[in-house]
């Protein structure tokens, strides 16, 4: 099969589902190319769809991968693996172990080979400050220039061609999600965290948001022992034209921003409400968040109070 500049996402998915000797093959993605040109990011993407992952995998066992995925099933049905310069053993033995990938029965594998234009390369190394692969001891731009050279002959038995010159990381990410012409998007999984100052912030959140400036009922004797579950530490909070202000807009923005994290295809959102000791305020807009975001498309949301318990 001779090479193409890939144009579009319809030839990508002709690609990958392309039948070979007139079967239908289990997917075996395999993504090379030039070091800079975006694998990594494709190979995540790749992931993401529920494809079984390798990286940087030694060239030799690229056939004991693919029958092990063929007697496996299961999560294994869909394998991407990356290949590249990183490995000493890949350009001389590469493109007999594809073509042994090409005589197995029931395997569907399809080489996909990203570029990019030399500056884009530089641009991308300087940005990084990462070393080229095959320019430790000298300057990047000749290591490019050689990379490029050495991968040509694989370059020219790829099923597919990527020029992501023009592409941004997100949207690199973006091209390869869209690989997958019957994906089932998971919903995007929003924690709403409820917490106190005074036991320190959550390590794993994303968005925080202090509420300390609303009122507190913990100096309201009748309310100190009770929590923001509680209806009458809702009602204090909510008689209060500033709070529900406040609650308004936090409202709206949540419901605004989430669909980008959506979009982005971020898995796990975790926003974080904290009050001074995560009892009261912050558990009860964490409380009518979920309440109000439940219409929100593609979320699916749950609550945790991490210091309601504390005294």
């Amino acid at each position: 099969m001779s090479p193409k500049r890939l144009r579009g996402l319809a030839a990508a998915r002709a690609a990958i589902e392309r039948p070979r000797g007139g079967r239908i093959g289990q997917p075996f993605i395999v993504l090379t190319g030039l070091s800079g040109s975006g694998k990594s990011q494709a190979i995540r993407a790749l992931e993401d769809l529920g494809y079984f992952c390798v990286d940087n995998i030694p060239t030799t066992l690229i056939p004991t991968l693919a029958k092990l995925s063929l007697r496996a099933g299961g999560e294994m049905s869909r394998v991407a693996i990356v290949v590249d310069v990183r490995e000493r053993g890949f350009l001389s033995s590469f493109p007999k172990v594809y073509r042994r990938l090409r005589t197995m029965r029931r395997l569907n594998p399809v080489l996909i080979f990203l570029e990019a234009s030399h500056a884009a390369l530089v641009r991308r190394f300087s940005e990084t400050r990462r070393p080229h692969p095959l320019a430790l001891n000298r300057s990047v731009s000749e290591g490019i220039r050689d990379e490029r050279a050495r991968l040509n002959p694989i370059r020219e038995t790829a099923d597919e061609i990527i020029d992501t010159s023009d592409m941004t990381v997100h949207e690199l990410r973006h091209f390869f999600m869209g690989l997958a012409r019957e994906r089932r998007r998971a919903a995007l999984v929003v924690t709403l965290l409820s917490f106190g100052y005074k036991h320190g912030i959550p390590l794993d959140a994303d968005l925080v948001f202090d509420v300390r400036c609303l009122p507190n009922p913990h100096f309201v004797p009748a309310l100190r022992r009770r929590t923001g579950r509680d209806r009458a530490v809702a009602q204090f909070l909510e008689r209060d034209e500033s709070a529900r202000e406040f609650m308004d807009r936090l409202e709206d923005y949540v419901k605004y921003v989430i669909p980008y994290f959506i979009a982005e295809g971020k898995s796990y959102l975790t926003i974080a409400i904290g009050c001074t000791g995560g009892r009261h305020r912050s558990v009860v807009i964490a409380e009518r968040l979920r309440r109000r975001l439940g219409e929100v498309a593609g979320a699916q949301l749950r609550v945790r109070h991490r210091d309601i318990a504390h005294p």
